[in-house]
């Protein structure tokens, strides 16, 4: 049987991206638990270790990364998992900045998640100083400060304002 195991640091934190891995493996039984880590009472950890037990076929705990289930990896290798024999599968990502992506395509498909809003710019304002620009009237610099912009967003702008 496979057991899935999520952990959310705070109340706060969103767990979905941890439950669709969860999902993915098929997990039959699965804790949830919202606290920080650094807390020693895990009821959900409890209940999940007096669930698991030695001699049961196959026992396979799932967690998205070591960090869910335990602050460090000294602490799961001594663990009462090790000494029961359990299984354990760890889908640690690559990167941080893969969860990120992930977390923002679950909140994108739940409506939740914009993403970065375009900074406003007065058009009007944008075509009058640009052309200053152009003409060597004023320098890249000076345009973006008149119109209080950084350079990404004056040249992309000015890209745009071309087309």
């Amino acid at each position: 049987m496979k057991v899935g195991y999520v952990r959310c640091s705070t109340a706060e934190q969103n767990e979905a991206r941890q439950l669709k891995m969860v999902e993915e493996q098929k997990a039959k039984k699965l804790f949830i638990y919202k606290v920080s880590g650094k807390s020693t009472d895990r009821p959900a950890y409890k209940e999940m270790m007096a669930f698991v037990r030695t001699g049961d076929t196959v026992i396979t705990v799932i967690v998205e990364s070591i960090s869910r289930i335990s602050r460090n990896t000294r602490d799961l290798l001594i663990s009462e998992l090790t000494d029961r024999q359990v299984e354990f599968v760890e889908l640690e990502r690559e990167s941080i900045l893969e969860r990120q992506r992930e977390g923002i395509e679950i909140a994108k498909a739940v409506g939740k998640y914009k993403g970065r809003q375009p900074v406003a710019v007065n058009e009007k304002r944008l075509r009058t100083i640009c052309a200053r620009w152009r003409v060597g009237e004023i320098t890249a610099t000076a345009a973006m400060a008149e119109l209080g912009i950084k350079p990404n967003t004056f040249y992309r702008r000015v890209k745009e304002y071309e087309l």
